[in-house]
């Protein structure tokens, strides 16, 4: 709280020696020294920039990136109703992990070759109950497969297929359109 410098303290007492209390009780002399301080005007806001207000950063790391879609609504409403028929079918029942690699890289060389877009890959499915070193190996790897293959290029998208096409235990495989 500020003292009063004497020019204010002079003129506070004139001020006070004119008000007449509001009740009939004697009010308490008030030293010129004691008064209650005046806050000072808040300081003026900064002008507003035009545009869009900045953007807060809420942590140090970014977000994950956000999957890449590479097919319009259609095609996914499509494949998630099981109304797309596959143009062909790879199963890959009864193969090894190699047997099966060589079983994809074959059926993709086929299916680009002949202008295929949809196909069926029958991986089967996972058995819970069992160590996954034993059984559902093919199924763990195929993803890793397909992007790191030399048709990755061809592959528009991966997605789970219909139950009336397998369910979990297969894939649909779009193609991309030949050029």
């Amino acid at each position: 709280m500020r003292r009063l410098d004497p020019e204010e303290a002079a003129l506070w007492a004139k001020v006070t020696a004119t008000i007449r209390p509001l009740s009939r009780e004697p009010v308490a002399e008030l030293s010129a020294q004691v008064t209650p301080a005046i806050p000072p005007p808040p300081a003026p806001l900064p002008a507003r920039a035009k545009g869009p207000p900045p953007r807060r950063q809420t942590s140090a790391v970014p977000p994950p990136p956000r999957p890449v879609t590479t097919l319009d609504g259609s095609w996914d409403k499509r494949l998630t109703k099981g109304s797309v028929q596959p143009d062909r079918v790879l199963d890959l029942h009864g193969h090894d992990l190699e047997g099966a690699w060589s079983a994809i890289d074959d059926g993709l060389d086929r299916a680009i070759a002949a202008g295929d877009r949809v196909v069926l890959l029958i991986t089967g499915h996972y058995r819970p109950g069992e160590p996954p070193i034993l059984r559902g190996r093919i199924r763990a790897a195929v993803h890793d497969w397909l992007a790191h293959s030399r048709h990755a290029r061809h592959i528009a998208a991966v997605r789970g297929a219909h139950p009336r096409h397998g369910g979990g235990g297969s894939l649909y495989l779009v193609l991309r359109r030949p050029r």
